[in-house]
């Protein structure tokens, strides 16, 4: 048993010399001979990336057609709101409710903050479903699809 333990001893040792023999330090060309750093360096913290200007541009106004706006909503709604709405926004869901003709304001409301408007009495006495931010730009697609069933 002792010439065993011996045994794990070297081997441990040996692995520790190969990862201290292995540090990357390109700056050394893999020579190992490094020159140690000063107090300054070491503890000079990097430099935060610089941040981005803002956008000089003003966006750009929508000029796809309806049928083009009824399509890219269908595909937001397709991606983001069946796994909880029926496929078919005229019928309920597993979770939610049907959501066919749904005001932006209630899509605003329930999509961007989970919430519901100012005196708005819901279909279903659930608080299910979370604010989906991301689909922010998207929203004008997504009404104006519900709003075309």
């Amino acid at each position: 048993m002792k010439q065993w333990q011996s045994g794990w001893k070297w081997i441990l040792v040996g692995a520790i010399g190969l990862c201290v023999g292995c540090s990357d330090d390109s700056s050394t060309g893999g020579g190992g001979s490094a020159q140690p750093k000063t107090a300054s360096q070491a503890a000079a913290p990097a430099a935060p990336p610089p941040a981005a200007p803002p956008p000089t541009q003003q966006p750009v106004e929508d000029t796809r057609s309806e049928a083009e706006l009824v399509e890219a909503g269908r595909g937001v709604y397709m991606g983001n709101c069946i796994a909880c709405h029926n496929p078919d926004a005229t019928q309920d869901g597993a979770l939610g409710p049907a959501v066919a003709g749904a005001s932006l304001e209630l899509i605003e409301a329930r999509v961007l903050r989970s919430e519901y408007p100012e005196g708005y009495t819901p279909k279903r006495d659930t608080r299910v479903m979370v604010a989906l931010p991301h689909l922010a730009p998207k929203l004008r697609e997504l009404t104006v699809y519900l709003d075309s069933l």
